[in-house]
């Protein structure tokens, strides 16, 4: 027999291609099995009119499994907590999967690209230190904005509608990524934090302010704001993201039409 054959029919080319097969079978089936531990049993239409459908597809939802936490917490998953948040919107029409129409303020009512995740409402952290990954340069005196870029600080914020709606008050960074996540607005009413990357450094007579590019000045006053001054939480971070990304859609009238 040739070199590498283990019978006449079979050699070793064989058993290993084969044995890939399988463990990569095995191996599509533990990843898929492992995604349901959040977000399943899914809902829709179905599954709310009749508890006999059960939209789970297959494999199974795993069995609960216990996840020891950075900070020492236990966190179980799956844990059949569902999202009791009531949904502010409407069918579109009455077929199943019809789209949803909201029935109140969309950008602050959590609906269509304003939804967020009920995320844990701590900051998150750093890994080597115990500190807040996303903090105002105020309380992070190791970082600074580099000498040749412009700095927010001072400058004003331009909505949409080319209305001043406040001042940059301080900017927020991620440590470890070295840059900027938020601007700190000073609306005159509260400080708002405005993602960096929702803004546009522009000159407006002569003077260098940041436009917001999703919001008009008026929908500074129903963003939302963190509890404490020098941090940001998940679920905060959410919330705003949530909030000013969504006015690309809803923050004027003519945004919702199906018309571009």
């Amino acid at each position: 027999m040739p070199t590498g054959a283990l019978t006449s029919e079979i050699d070793v080319a064989q058993v290993v291609l084969y044995v890939f097969w399988f463990f990569f079978a095995g191996l599509l089936f533990y990843l898929r099995r492992e995604d349901k531990r959040e977000g399943y049993p899914l809902e829709n239409e179905r599954t709310q009119r009749t508890s006999r459908v059960k939209a789970v597809g297959w494999p199974d939802v795993p069995a609960p499994k216990n996840f020891k936490m950075l900070d020492g917490s236990v966190v179980k998953k799956p844990d059949n907590k569902r999202d009791s948040r009531p949904v502010a919107a409407k069918p579109a029409a009455r077929f199943l999967g019809a789209a949803m129409q909201p029935t109140g303020n969309p950008m602050t009512d959590a609906v269509g690209p304003a939804a967020y995740a009920e995320r844990e409402d701590k900051p998150e952290r750093l890994f080597e230190r115990d500190e807040p990954k996303i903090a105002p340069l105020r309380t992070a005196a190791e970082f600074n904005i580099f000498e040749g870029d412009p700095d927010p600080r001072g400058k004003k914020v331009i909505g949409l509608d080319e209305q001043v709606a406040g001042t940059i008050s301080d900017v927020w960074i991620d440590k470890p990524d070295c840059m900027i996540r938020y601007l700190e607005v000073d609306t005159g009413q509260k400080k708002v934090l405005l993602p960096f990357f929702l803004s546009q450094l522009a000159r407006r007579d002569g003077e260098q302010v940041f436009v917001a590019k999703s919001v008009n000045a008026a929908h500074f006053k129903d963003a939302p704001t963190t509890k404490k001054a020098d941090v940001v939480t998940k679920l905060e971070e959410d919330k705003i993201q949530a909030y000013f990304g969504s006015g690309h859609l809803y923050a004027n009238r003519a945004r919702t039409e199906p018309l571009v």
